[in-house]
Protein backbone atom coordinates (compact mmCIF):
# COMPACT_ATOMS: atom_id res chain seq x y z
CA UNK A 1 0.00 0.00 0.00
CA UNK A 2 3.11 2.62 0.64
CA UNK A 3 2.70 2.78 -3.02
CA UNK A 4 -0.88 3.83 -2.96
CA UNK A 5 -1.38 5.35 0.05
CA UNK A 6 2.16 8.30 1.62
CA UNK A 7 3.38 6.12 4.61
CA UNK A 8 1.97 7.43 7.51
CA UNK A 9 -0.99 8.54 6.09
CA UNK A 10 -4.28 8.10 7.53
CA UNK A 11 -8.05 9.38 6.80
CA UNK A 12 -9.26 12.89 8.28
CA UNK A 13 -12.29 13.63 9.48
CA UNK A 14 -14.31 16.37 7.32
CA UNK A 15 -17.32 16.51 8.96
CA UNK A 16 -20.00 14.64 11.11
CA UNK A 17 -23.63 14.85 12.59
CA UNK A 18 -25.70 12.66 9.63
CA UNK A 19 -28.01 9.79 9.99
CA UNK A 20 -26.43 7.92 6.87
CA UNK A 21 -23.87 9.46 4.56
CA UNK A 22 -24.15 8.19 0.84
CA UNK A 23 -23.10 9.06 -2.94
CA UNK A 24 -20.07 10.86 -3.27
CA UNK A 25 -19.39 12.84 -5.95
CA UNK A 26 -16.69 15.41 -6.94
CA UNK A 27 -17.31 18.81 -8.65
CA UNK A 28 -14.61 20.49 -9.46
CA UNK A 29 -15.30 23.34 -10.84
CA UNK A 30 -16.81 24.65 -7.43
CA UNK A 31 -14.14 22.34 -5.66
CA UNK A 32 -17.27 20.65 -3.41
CA UNK A 33 -17.78 17.59 -2.42
CA UNK A 34 -21.21 16.31 -2.93
CA UNK A 35 -23.22 13.83 -0.58
CA UNK A 36 -26.17 12.60 0.77
CA UNK A 37 -27.58 12.45 4.05
CA UNK A 38 -30.40 10.07 3.03
CA UNK A 39 -32.89 9.58 6.43
CA UNK A 40 -32.48 12.92 6.89
CA UNK A 41 -33.47 13.64 2.94
CA UNK A 42 -30.47 16.05 2.24
CA UNK A 43 -28.07 16.69 -0.02
CA UNK A 44 -24.89 18.27 1.31
CA UNK A 45 -21.75 20.00 0.09
CA UNK A 46 -18.26 20.26 1.89
CA UNK A 47 -16.71 23.31 0.42
CA UNK A 48 -12.64 22.51 0.15
CA UNK A 49 -12.09 26.03 0.74
CA UNK A 50 -13.58 27.40 3.68
CA UNK A 51 -13.46 23.24 5.28
CA UNK A 52 -17.33 24.07 6.10
CA UNK A 53 -20.30 21.45 5.31
CA UNK A 54 -23.86 23.46 3.93
CA UNK A 55 -26.98 22.19 3.03
CA UNK A 56 -27.47 21.99 -1.02
CA UNK A 57 -30.89 20.67 -1.14
CA UNK A 58 -33.16 20.13 1.43
CA UNK A 59 -36.27 17.92 1.10
CA UNK A 60 -33.77 16.28 -1.60
CA UNK A 61 -36.90 13.08 -2.08
CA UNK A 62 -33.81 10.87 -0.64
CA UNK A 63 -31.09 10.96 -3.21
CA UNK A 64 -28.82 8.42 -2.85
CA UNK A 65 -25.50 7.78 -5.28
CA UNK A 66 -24.67 10.46 -8.78
CA UNK A 67 -22.18 11.03 -10.92
CA UNK A 68 -21.10 13.27 -13.40
CA UNK A 69 -22.19 12.60 -16.88
CA UNK A 70 -19.74 13.83 -20.07
CA UNK A 71 -20.69 17.17 -19.91
CA UNK A 72 -20.08 17.65 -16.01
CA UNK A 73 -23.68 17.94 -15.29
CA UNK A 74 -25.16 15.63 -11.74
CA UNK A 75 -26.46 12.68 -12.67
CA UNK A 76 -28.12 11.27 -9.31
CA UNK A 77 -30.80 8.52 -7.67
CA UNK A 78 -33.86 9.46 -6.09
CA UNK A 79 -35.34 6.75 -3.93
CA UNK A 80 -38.24 9.14 -3.87
CA UNK A 81 -39.13 9.98 -7.49
CA UNK A 82 -37.92 5.88 -7.78
CA UNK A 83 -36.11 7.77 -10.69
CA UNK A 84 -32.92 9.29 -12.43
CA UNK A 85 -32.63 12.45 -12.56
CA UNK A 86 -29.85 15.61 -13.57
CA UNK A 87 -29.21 18.39 -12.05
CA UNK A 88 -28.66 21.64 -14.30
CA UNK A 89 -25.96 24.76 -13.62
CA UNK A 90 -29.53 26.48 -12.01
CA UNK A 91 -29.31 23.56 -8.86
CA UNK A 92 -32.74 22.23 -10.67
CA UNK A 93 -33.50 18.70 -11.13
CA UNK A 94 -35.19 17.01 -14.20
CA UNK A 95 -36.36 13.26 -14.49
CA UNK A 96 -34.53 11.48 -16.68
CA UNK A 97 -36.13 8.27 -16.49
CA UNK A 98 -38.29 6.58 -13.83
CA UNK A 99 -39.64 3.60 -15.09
CA UNK A 100 -39.30 0.51 -17.61
CA UNK A 101 -41.98 -1.31 -19.60
CA UNK A 102 -44.89 0.57 -17.76
CA UNK A 103 -43.99 0.14 -14.37
CA UNK A 104 -41.96 2.04 -12.22
CA UNK A 105 -38.07 0.85 -10.75
CA UNK A 106 -37.79 0.13 -7.33
CA UNK A 107 -35.25 2.70 -5.69
CA UNK A 108 -32.17 3.45 -7.91
CA UNK A 109 -29.53 3.18 -6.09
CA UNK A 110 -25.85 4.24 -7.65
CA UNK A 111 -25.12 5.29 -11.47
CA UNK A 112 -22.01 5.34 -14.04
CA UNK A 113 -21.76 6.98 -17.04
CA UNK A 114 -20.30 4.63 -19.85
CA UNK A 115 -17.88 5.90 -22.21
CA UNK A 116 -20.76 6.19 -25.25
CA UNK A 117 -22.93 8.71 -22.54
CA UNK A 118 -25.03 6.02 -21.70
CA UNK A 119 -26.15 5.71 -18.07
CA UNK A 120 -25.76 2.23 -16.11
CA UNK A 121 -27.74 2.07 -12.80
CA UNK A 122 -28.77 -0.41 -10.28
CA UNK A 123 -31.99 -0.53 -8.59
CA UNK A 124 -32.49 -2.98 -5.51
CA UNK A 125 -36.00 -2.08 -3.38
CA UNK A 126 -34.50 -0.74 -0.46
CA UNK A 127 -35.84 3.20 -0.86
CA UNK A 128 -39.56 0.65 -0.89
CA UNK A 129 -38.72 -0.73 2.69
CA UNK A 130 -41.85 0.09 5.23
CA UNK A 131 -40.19 2.22 7.39
CA UNK A 132 -39.82 5.11 5.04
CA UNK A 133 -35.76 5.53 6.18
CA UNK A 134 -34.52 5.74 2.97
CA UNK A 135 -37.45 6.62 0.55
CA UNK A 136 -41.30 6.19 0.38
CA UNK A 137 -43.07 2.96 1.14
CA UNK A 138 -44.55 0.81 -1.49
CA UNK A 139 -44.70 -2.15 -3.79
CA UNK A 140 -42.39 -3.16 -6.70
CA UNK A 141 -43.28 -2.72 -9.94
CA UNK A 142 -41.95 -5.58 -11.31
CA UNK A 143 -40.41 -8.79 -10.07
CA UNK A 144 -36.67 -8.47 -9.22
CA UNK A 145 -33.95 -5.69 -9.13
CA UNK A 146 -31.91 -5.07 -12.22
CA UNK A 147 -29.32 -3.71 -13.71
CA UNK A 148 -30.25 -0.73 -16.44
CA UNK A 149 -29.07 0.80 -19.11
CA UNK A 150 -30.59 4.34 -20.15
CA UNK A 151 -29.71 5.90 -23.41
CA UNK A 152 -30.42 9.68 -23.32
CA UNK A 153 -30.32 9.88 -27.29
CA UNK A 154 -33.44 7.77 -27.47
CA UNK A 155 -34.84 8.40 -23.91
CA UNK A 156 -35.82 4.49 -22.99
CA UNK A 157 -33.83 2.05 -20.44
CA UNK A 158 -33.51 -1.30 -20.88
CA UNK A 159 -32.32 -4.05 -18.24
CA UNK A 160 -28.20 -5.16 -19.00
CA UNK A 161 -28.13 -7.50 -15.55
CA UNK A 162 -31.04 -9.39 -14.14
CA UNK A 163 -29.31 -12.34 -12.39
CA UNK A 164 -28.32 -10.17 -8.89
CA UNK A 165 -30.60 -10.21 -5.90
CA UNK A 166 -29.93 -6.97 -4.95
CA UNK A 167 -27.03 -4.76 -7.21
CA UNK A 168 -26.04 -1.97 -5.18
CA UNK A 169 -22.64 -0.19 -6.42
CA UNK A 170 -21.52 0.09 -9.91
CA UNK A 171 -18.29 1.58 -11.75
CA UNK A 172 -16.53 0.87 -15.20
CA UNK A 173 -13.07 -0.22 -15.46
CA UNK A 174 -10.69 2.51 -16.91
CA UNK A 175 -11.22 1.12 -20.37
CA UNK A 176 -14.95 0.60 -19.64
CA UNK A 177 -14.66 -3.38 -21.12
CA UNK A 178 -15.76 -4.03 -17.11
CA UNK A 179 -18.49 -3.42 -15.38
CA UNK A 180 -18.34 -3.97 -11.35
CA UNK A 181 -21.51 -4.76 -9.28
CA UNK A 182 -21.95 -5.58 -5.77
CA UNK A 183 -24.50 -7.55 -4.72
CA UNK A 184 -25.80 -6.90 -0.97
CA UNK A 185 -28.80 -9.31 -1.23
CA UNK A 186 -27.66 -10.83 2.39
CA UNK A 187 -29.40 -8.23 4.12
CA UNK A 188 -32.46 -10.19 2.42
CA UNK A 189 -33.13 -13.94 2.30
CA UNK A 190 -29.89 -14.92 0.34
CA UNK A 191 -27.03 -15.25 2.34
CA UNK A 192 -24.69 -15.94 -1.04
CA UNK A 193 -25.45 -12.52 -2.14
CA UNK A 194 -22.21 -10.74 -0.60
CA UNK A 195 -19.87 -10.08 -3.33
CA UNK A 196 -18.79 -7.91 -5.90
CA UNK A 197 -19.20 -9.23 -9.96
CA UNK A 198 -17.42 -8.35 -12.71
CA UNK A 199 -19.19 -8.55 -16.47
CA UNK A 200 -17.45 -7.91 -19.49
CA UNK A 201 -18.89 -5.05 -21.18
CA UNK A 202 -19.53 -5.21 -25.62
CA UNK A 203 -21.53 -1.97 -26.48
CA UNK A 204 -24.45 -1.82 -24.54
CA UNK A 205 -24.57 -5.73 -23.35
CA UNK A 206 -23.22 -7.17 -20.45
CA UNK A 207 -21.92 -10.75 -20.84
CA UNK A 208 -22.54 -13.12 -17.69
CA UNK A 209 -20.94 -12.06 -14.56
CA UNK A 210 -18.08 -13.97 -12.58
CA UNK A 211 -17.42 -13.36 -8.90
CA UNK A 212 -14.80 -10.46 -8.53
CA UNK A 213 -13.72 -9.94 -4.67
CA UNK A 214 -15.66 -10.21 -1.05
CA UNK A 215 -14.45 -7.68 1.03
CA UNK A 216 -13.98 -9.58 4.94
CA UNK A 217 -16.16 -7.52 6.65
CA UNK A 218 -19.34 -6.09 6.22
CA UNK A 219 -20.53 -5.51 2.52
CA UNK A 220 -19.18 -3.91 -1.35
CA UNK A 221 -22.23 -0.93 -0.57
CA UNK A 222 -20.27 1.33 -3.12
CA UNK A 223 -16.54 2.06 -4.59
CA UNK A 224 -14.37 3.77 -6.95
CA UNK A 225 -11.97 2.02 -9.77
CA UNK A 226 -8.05 4.23 -9.86
CA UNK A 227 -6.31 5.12 -12.83
CA UNK A 228 -4.82 1.44 -13.19
CA UNK A 229 -8.29 -0.59 -12.87
CA UNK A 230 -7.67 -0.80 -8.78
CA UNK A 231 -10.89 -1.32 -6.96
CA UNK A 232 -11.18 0.76 -3.55
CA UNK A 233 -14.35 -1.03 -2.10
CA UNK A 234 -16.49 0.30 1.09
CA UNK A 235 -16.22 -2.22 3.92
CA UNK A 236 -18.15 -2.45 7.66
CA UNK A 237 -14.80 -1.85 8.97
CA UNK A 238 -12.77 0.85 5.82
CA UNK A 239 -11.83 0.49 2.62
CA UNK A 240 -10.36 -2.44 0.84
CA UNK A 241 -8.18 -2.08 -2.07
CA UNK A 242 -8.11 -4.82 -5.15
CA UNK A 243 -6.08 -5.18 -8.02
CA UNK A 244 -7.68 -5.61 -11.58
CA UNK A 245 -7.15 -9.19 -11.19
CA UNK A 246 -9.33 -9.17 -8.20
CA UNK A 247 -6.22 -9.67 -5.68
CA UNK A 248 -6.87 -7.76 -1.99
CA UNK A 249 -3.55 -5.40 -2.26
CA UNK A 250 -4.67 -3.66 1.31
CA UNK A 251 -7.00 -2.34 4.10
CA UNK A 252 -7.62 1.31 5.38
CA UNK A 253 -9.38 1.04 8.62
CA UNK A 254 -12.49 3.95 9.13
CA UNK A 255 -13.38 3.70 12.57
CA UNK A 256 -17.28 3.38 11.17
CA UNK A 257 -18.81 1.99 8.83
CA UNK A 258 -18.32 2.91 5.18
CA UNK A 259 -21.14 3.24 2.63
CA UNK A 260 -19.05 4.59 -0.66
CA UNK A 261 -15.94 6.32 -2.23
CA UNK A 262 -14.64 8.78 -4.81
CA UNK A 263 -11.73 10.41 -6.27
CA UNK A 264 -11.74 14.08 -6.16
CA UNK A 265 -9.83 17.26 -5.23
CA UNK A 266 -7.56 19.71 -6.72
CA UNK A 267 -5.67 16.58 -8.87
CA UNK A 268 -8.04 13.70 -8.62
CA UNK A 269 -6.05 11.89 -5.62
CA UNK A 270 -7.79 12.59 -2.76
CA UNK A 271 -10.25 9.48 -1.63
CA UNK A 272 -13.43 10.91 -0.22
CA UNK A 273 -15.26 8.62 2.29
CA UNK A 274 -18.81 8.60 3.14
CA UNK A 275 -18.86 6.25 5.99
CA UNK A 276 -22.30 6.07 8.92
CA UNK A 277 -22.62 10.00 9.93
CA UNK A 278 -19.44 10.84 8.99
CA UNK A 279 -17.37 12.04 5.98
CA UNK A 280 -13.49 11.45 5.37
CA UNK A 281 -10.47 12.09 3.17
CA UNK A 282 -7.84 10.01 2.36
CA UNK A 283 -4.74 11.47 0.54
CA UNK A 284 -3.45 8.94 -2.19
CA UNK A 285 -0.64 8.27 -4.61
CA UNK A 286 -3.56 7.34 -7.66
CA UNK A 287 -6.04 9.44 -9.01
CA UNK A 288 -9.34 8.50 -10.96
CA UNK A 289 -8.95 7.46 -14.62
CA UNK A 290 -10.27 10.66 -15.92
CA UNK A 291 -10.29 13.18 -13.41
CA UNK A 292 -13.51 14.69 -13.42
CA UNK A 293 -14.37 18.64 -15.27
CA UNK A 294 -17.98 19.58 -14.13
CA UNK A 295 -20.12 21.57 -12.40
Amino acid sequence: MDALIPPGTSAELLYTGAAWTEGPAWLPRTGRLRFSDIPNNRILDWDQASGETTVAHAEAEFANGRTLDQQGRIVQCSHGRRAIEREGADGGTEILVDRWEGGRFNSPNDVAVAADGSIWFTDPPYGLHPSGREGRPGPQDYEGCYVFRFDPGTGVASPVVTSMTHPNGIAFSPDGGTLYVSDTGFYGPHPEAKHILAFDVDGGHAAAGRVFATVPHGASDGFAIDREGRLWSSAGDGVYVYAPDGGLLGHVPIPETVSNVCFGGDDGSDLFITASSSLYRLRTLTTAPHPPTGL
